[in-house]
C-alpha cells in the first residue's frame, strides 16, 4: 500500500534534497529571487484583471502560498505556480455571479477536484486534450484578457461595474467612450510597452516587466509631486494594500432567501470544473515543457496533488485559483534552478514584498500594468501557431478557430466544451474512413490483393463461402458500415467467414451488431464463422455470452482453421 501512494504522491522535493549542496542552492537561490522579482508584476496584473473586487494584494498571496505549496508537494522539479492569465475570464464571471465567496468556495471545490484527479492517476488528461484545442482557448483567453486592459491603458475612467463582462458588448462599451481617451495615461502605457519590448534588446537576464515599473513608476511619481498631473491612476489611488499575510478566514457567502449552500454548491460545479481542467492542463503542459528544457521527468499525478492542495489553502487566505505558469517556469529554467528550493525562495521573495514594499506597489501605474498584461497577451495568444496550423488538414484548423470563437463570443466552458465535442466527432470519423472491410469470394491471393500481406500463402475459397476482412477497430463509429457492404453485395452464401485478425478491440455497438448479423444470418440459413480472434477481443465477446450464439468451435484462430470449418459444414448441410 505505501508504495502505491508514494508512487502516485511523492514530491519531486523529497528526491531533489538527495545530494543537495552549496552549488545547487547558490544556483536556485539566484534563480528563485529572478523568478520572485518576475513574479511581482504578473500577480499584481493578473489579480487587477480578474476585476475591482480583486486587488493587488490578493495577486500576491496566491503568488507565495500556492508557489510555496506547489513547489513543497508539486511533482516537477522547476515548475513555478501562482495566478496566470487562464483563469482570468472564469474568475471574473464567478465573481460577477456569486461574489468574492463564491470564488472562494469554487477554487475550494476545484482544488478538491484536482487531488481526486492526482489520486486516480489522471495525470496524463494532457494526453487526451487535442492540441488544436489548447491553442484555440488560449487565444481566446489572450484576447479577453487584452481587451480587459483597455480601460487602464486608455485611461477612459469608466467605472469597472459598468463594463461588460463579454468581450463584443465590452467593445461596445469602449466604443462610447474612444474620444475621452486620456492621453497622459495613454502615453505612459506606451512608454512601458516600449521599455518591456526594448529591455531584452540591452539586458538578456533583467524581465523587461520589472524593468518597465520601476522607470514608469519613478517617472509618474515625479509628474505627480513636481507637475501636479493627477490624472494617470495607480494601485493606490484605486486599492488599499496590507501589510502582511492576512488571518485564514472562511468563505462569507450572502444566500438568497429559500436557497441552501447545497444550492450554491450545485450552482458553482460547473465554474469550479473548469477550474479544475484549465489548472492541471496548464500544469502539465508547463511541466511537460519544462521536462523537455532539463531532460528530467516529472510525476503528473504528485503535480495534479500538489496543484490541488495549493487551491484548496489559498481560499482561505483570500487567494485565487493558480496553477503552474509557463513563462516563469521557464524563467526559472533559464537562470539555473533545478530543484523546488528555487520554487520556494520565490515564495519567500514575494514575501519579503508584501511585508515591507507594498508601499511603493502603490505607486505602480495601472496604465503600466496594462502595458505588462497586452505583451503578457501576445506572447500567449499564439498567433504563430494559429498561421502554422491553418496549413495543416482543415479538420484540425476549423476545431482550432471554433474553440477559439467560442471561448471568445460564449466564455471559456462553452469554448472548450464544443471544441473537445468537436474534436472527438472528427476523431471518429477519420477512424471509420480508416477502417477498411474487404470482400474475398474466390480466392485470397497476395499476388492480386496489394491490400493482403505478401507473406501470406495463396488460398482458395470454397463454393459458396464468403471472407469478409475487417481491418481496423470495430467500434460504434464503423458497425454500420459493415451492414452497407453486405446490403450492396446483396446474395446470401451459405457461409460467412468474418476475419478479425485485424481488430485490435470491438466494443459494445460492435457487438450488438456482430449479434444482430449472426442472428439474422441464423434466419436465412447462413452460418457465421469468425477467424483470427485476438486474445483481447475473444475476451470481451465471451463475458458478453457471444459464443453461445454461434458456438465456440466457429470462433476459429486462423483462416486456414475458418476455411476447413466451412468446407466441412457444407458438405454437412
Amino acid at each position: 500500500m505505501k508504495a502505491s501512494f508514494s508512487e502516485v504522491f511523492y514530491p519531486k522535493l523529497f528526491s531533489s534534497l538527495k545530494g543537495y549542496n552549496r552549488e545547487k542552492f547558490t544556483a536556485d537561490a539566484v534563480s528563485g529571487v529572478i523568478v520572485g522579482i518576475v513574479a511581482i508584476p504578473l500577480a499584481i496584473a493578473f489579480a487587477i484583471a480578474c476585476g475591482p473586487k480583486i486587488s493587488p494584494a490578493e495577486g500576491l498571496i496566491t503568488a507565495i502560498i500556492a508557489g510555496f505549496l506547489i513547489s513543497l508537494l508539486g511533482g516537477s522539479s522547476v515548475q513555478i505556480g501562482g495566478p496566470t492569465g487562464a483563469f482570468v475570464p472564469v474568475i471574473a464571471l464567478i465573481i460577477q455571479q456569486n461574489g468574492v465567496g463564491g470564488l472562494m468556495i469554487a477554487t475550494l471545490i476545484a482544488g478538491i477536484l484536482l487531488i481526486v484527479m492526482g489520486f486516480c492517476k489522471l495525470g496524463s488528461i494532457i494526453k487526451f486534450v487535442p492540441y488544436p484545442v489548447i491553442v484555440g482557448f488560449t487565444g481566446g483567453i489572450a484576447l479577453i484578457i487584452f481587451s480587459q486592459q483597455m480601460n487602464n491603458l486608455f485611461g477612459w475612467g469608466i467605472n469597472p461595474d459598468e463594463i461588460p463582462a463579454d468581450f463584443i458588448h465590452q467593445w461596445m462599451c469602449y466604443f462610447r467612450y474612444f474620444s475621452q481617451v486620456d492621453w497622459w495615461t495613454l502615453g505612459v502605457g506606451l512608454a512601458s510597452l516600449a521599455i518591456i519590448l526594448l529591455t531584452p534588446k540591452f539586458f538578456k537576464k533583467i524581465p523587461g516587466s520589472f524593468v518597465a515599473i520601476l522607470i514608469v513608476t519613478a517617472a509618474v511619481w515625479a509628474l505627480k509631486t513636481y507637475f501636479g498631473i493627477d490624472e494617470i491612476k495607480t494601485i493606490g489611488d484605486l486599492y488599499t494594500l496590507p501589510e502582511g499575510l492576512p488571518a485564514p478566514r472562511m468563505p462569507q457567502v450572502e444566500l438568497e432567501q429559500g436557497r441552501t449552500m447545497l444550492d450554491l454548491i450545485q450552482q458553482l460545479f460547473p465554474a469550479a470544473f473548469t477550474i479544475a481542467m484549465l489548472g492541471s492542463i496548464e500544469a502539465l503542459l508547463s511541466a511537460t515543457v519544462a521536462d523537455g528544457a532539463t531532460g528530467d521527468k516529472h510525476n503528473s499525478n504528485t503535480e495534479l496533488i500538489g496543484q490541488g492542495i495549493a487551491n484548496v489553502i489559498v481560499p482561505f487566505f483570500g487567494g485565487i485559483p493558480a496553477t503552474g505558469a509557463i513563462a516563469r517556469t521557464m524563467t526559472n529554467i533559464n537562470n539555473g534552478g533545478r530543484t523546488p528550493v528555487a520554487g520556494i525562495i520565490h515564495a519567500f521573495v514575494l514575501l519579503l514584498v508584501l511585508l515591507f514594499l507594498t508601499w511603493l506597489v502603490a505607486y505602480i501605474p495601472m496604465t503600466c500594468l496594462a502595458a505588462v498584461l497586452v505583451v503578457v497577451c501576445y506572447n500567449m495568444s499564439g498567433w504563430k501557431t494559429f498561421v502554422s496550423l491553418a496549413r495543416n488538414p482543415k479538420s484540425d484548423f476549423t476545431v482550432l478557430i471554433v474553440t477559439f470563437a467560442l471561448t471568445l463570443i460564449f466564455g471559456l466552458s462553452t469554448g472548450i466544451g464544443i471544441g473537445l465535442l468537436l474534436a472527438v466527432v472528427l476523431f471518429i470519423r477519420r477512424t471509420n474512413e480508416a477502417s477498411v472491410i474487404r470482400v474475398f469470394r474466390d480466392e485470397i491471393d497476395p499476388s492480386k490483393n496489394l491490400d493482403v500481406s505478401l507473406h501470406e500463402e495463396k488460398l482458395i475459397i470454397p463454393e459458396g463461402v464468403e471472407v469478409y476482412e475487417i481491418d481496423g477497430p470495430y467500434f460504434f463509429g464503423v458497425a454500420n458500415k459493415f451492414e452497407e457492404v453486405m446490403k450492396v453485395i446483396g446474395d446470401k452464401p451459405k457461409v460467412r467467414i468474418i476475419r478479425m485478425r485485424k481488430v485490435p478491440f470491438i466494443d459494445s455497438t460492435g457487438i450488438h451488431n456482430l449479434e444482430t448479423l449472426c442472428e439474422q444470418s441464423k434466419r436465412d440459413g447462413i452460418r457465421i464463422i469468425l477467424s483470427g480472434v485476438n486474445r483481447h477481443v475473444r475476451e470481451t465477446l465471451g463475458k458478453a455470452g457471444f459464443s453461445k450464439l454461434i458456438g465456440n468451435e466457429y470462433i476459429c484462430s486462423n483462416i486456414n482453421e475458418a476455411l476447413e470449418k466451412s468446407s466441412q459444414f457444407i458438405l454437412n448441410s
